[in-house]
């Protein structure tokens, strides 16, 4: 038996104040996908599994599955053009599909890159293929001031902040992809002795600075039962000396003892 259909009924929103839309109605329009741009500020490259991805939407290409990307209008060289803010690889698979001429696309208003940036984080917050790294490059350019405070924090402790998670160069000295450590770090002990952690690992010159290397610097820094007995230059010495021995031990006696791995790394 067909259980019943439901119609979209609004819920309580008791306490809440909701607010007057900021911008104006999207429109849709029908365009060549070739006639869109995207914008490296906010989106990221095709990877290869970006690739993969718009192969297989190109193999199988079905209106029932299709999301019309969502754009911007832009100007550009002196011309008005259209960025996508969401849905690149639709719009590249339709562009390599021999069958779609044009494509349906939602566009917003967002004239500006700070705000297209900010649209693309909107767009992009809840979504698990969108990484840390990818928004956290979006809230740059949309010229948040966490994020810029995230980078100066890193850039005085002479920390590269990576930009995709396989873009490390030699051993990934002074690089790191550790956003969310960063900013937690920054949250829980402000700007200042964030960048004195950071600058404990960096000075190692061993790298790449990883999350769970972060927070035990972070606990020997600033906990009672050892702050007041291991210098930062301390620190910096025994990493140079012990770092990947002292991982492997941390590992064992995370093990044995239950502990979480980044605090049996302080404790080796």
């Amino acid at each position: 038996m067909q259980e019943n259909i439901r119609p979209i009924a609004p819920v309580s929103i008791s306490g809440l104040e909701p607010q007057t839309p900021p911008t104006g109605m999207p429109i849709f329009e029908l365009v060549k996908p070739t006639e869109l741009y995207v914008d490296p500020a906010y989106q990221r490259n095709i990877s290869e599994k970006g690739s993969r991805q718009i192969r297989r939407i190109s193999e199988d290409f079905d209106w029932v599955k299709y999301k019309p990307p969502i754009c911007a209008y832009a100007e550009y060289d002196g011309q008005t053009i259209l960025k996508v803010l969401d849905g690149q690889h639709t719009a590249i698979a339709a562009a390599s599909t021999r069958h779609i001429d044009k494509i349906p696309i939602m566009i917003v208003e967002a004239e500006t890159t700070v705000a297209q940036a900010k649209a693309f984080i909107g767009q992009n917050t809840e979504r698990l293929g969108v990484t840390t790294l990818q928004l956290h490059q979006a809230a740059l350019a949309a010229a948040d001031e966490d994020a810029q405070t995230l980078e100066l924090v890193c850039s005085r402790a002479g920390v590269k902040v990576l930009k995709t998670t396989n873009a490390y160069t030699g051993t990934g000295v002074r690089q790191t992809i550790a956003i969310k450590q960063v900013e937690a770090l920054i949250n829980r002990r402000g700007p200042k002795l964030a960048r004195e952690i950071l600058e404990v690992l960096a000075n190692a010159e061993r790298g790449p600075l990883t999350a769970p290397q972060i927070k035990a610097v972070e606990l020997l820094t600033t906990d009672a039962e050892y702050c007041e007995k291991i210098a930062p230059e301390d620190m910096t010495e025994a990493i140079i000396d012990l770092l990947f021995t002292a991982e492997d031990e941390a590992k064992i006696f995370a093990a044995t003892h239950k502990v979480q791995f980044w605090k049996a790394l302080a404790i080796t």
